[in-house]
């Protein structure tokens, strides 16, 4: 008879669960950082101080680069954030281009993405973390500089050649658009990647269990309840109820309508103060509900850790300690099962030896 006994490299569904969070903790992270994003963003102009200072410097380079006038700093929604490009090739009566710095161009999603994936990457102290999290956002604010700064070139290279049609535009608008969607997602992966290859990468995860010099970490929580479960059933209802209220709820909409006409033909009117106040209202109620969905979640899927008194974390030595019994539980069972399988073949052999018996007739039989 052959071995009944489990296969031990079957996991129960809570191991697969608990398996699942250790390497799905940077994606989780970056989720909520991305969902925590997008509502800091909704209202105008949320990052003005980062906005103002790039247009300023956007200017400034650009008029020491191209030329005195070749750029104009201007204001708008009351904030320095509008660059005009001058130069008679441009299309239009006046020979200009309109851009300026909104908070999604401010560079601030890149720095919070790169940070993420530093601040979640096992192996490497909170130490090394800071400092490579503030060189590597100030290479994106540099890089994102460099960014706004070439597309004065690229315009009058193509205006040049066909002065005075919006057509001449279109390289410049194709040239943002491939950045924006993936060229700076390409460029941040390279600098983790990079930066993880030269801390040493996998080689400091050779030893989890030791702290170092770090008194806490943050991670994904081990243990789950109830109470955990209903927490991230909230957090997930309120994220539901805030995205509804400002991509759904009609008055809002309609609202947002009203306030993209106002700032395109740079109205002021009763009606764009309306306007401006209800999306306001939408925001306010949507960005409450958000953020206190992502801090409940947060609190819930992540937990501070502390190493025990030999200096080791408690989560990587209970790990370590459940896949040393997993291994010894294995080797038991195949023992147990070489046991039996040999038990089985010397049961086959005994019952083949079996050597032939006369009966009294003479006769033989098996």
């Amino acid at each position: 008879m052959g071995s009944t006994a489990t296969p031990p490299d079957d996991l129960s569904w809570k191991e697969v669960a608990q398996l699942g969070l250790v390497y799905a903790k940077i994606p989780i992270a970056l989720l909520l950082v991305e969902a925590f994003y997008w509502f800091l963003t909704m209202p105008t102009d949320t990052l003005a101080p980062i906005q103002v200072s790039e247009a300023w410097l956007w200017n400034e380079i650009g008029n020491a680069l191209f030329g005195a006038g070749s750029h104009t700093l201007s204001t708008n929604n009351g904030w320095l954030t509008r660059i005009e490009f001058n130069h008679p090739s441009f299309p239009g009566a006046m020979n200009t281009v309109s851009l300026y710095v909104s908070d999604e161009c401010a560079g601030v999603h890149e720095m919070i993405f790169i940070s993420t994936l530093v601040a979640m990457t096992d192996g490497v102290s909170q130490k090394i973390k800071i400092k490579a999290i503030v060189v590597m956002c100030t290479l994106v604010y540099i890089l994102n500089l460099a960014r706004l700064i070439v597309f004065y070139p690229i315009a009058l290279e193509d205006c040049l050649a066909n002065p005075d049609q919006p057509s001449c535009l279109y390289g410049m608008w194709s040239y943002h658009t491939a950045v924006y969607e993936w060229g700076f997602l390409l460029v941040l992966i390279s600098m983790w990647v990079l930066w993880f290859w030269k801390v040493g990468g996998p080689s400091r995860a050779m030893d989890k269990s030791l702290a170092g010099a770090d008194k806490w970490r943050i991670i994904t929580r081990k243990k789950w309840n109830y109470k955990h479960i209903v927490a991230i059933t909230f957090a997930v209802i309120f994220i539901i109820s805030a995205a509804h209220n400002v991509t759904s709820n009609e008055e809002a909409m309609k609202a947002k309508e009203t306030l993209d006409d106002c700032e395109l033909w740079d109205s002021v009117s009763a009606q764009c103060g309306n306007a401006r106040d209800r999306w306001d209202d939408a925001i306010g109620y949507a960005w409450s509900l958000a953020a206190l969905a992502l801090v409940v979640a947060a609190l819930t899927i992540f937990t501070i850790e502390k190493p025990n008194s030999d200096g080791k974390w408690p989560s990587e030595v209970e790990r370590i300690a459940k896949e040393e019994d997993r291994l010894e539980l294995l080797k038991e069972q195949k023992l147990e099962a070489t046991i039996q399988e040999r038990e089985r073949v010397h049961a086959l052999k005994k019952s083949g030896s079996w050597k032939k018996r006369r009966n009294l007739n003479g006769t033989e039989e098996e």
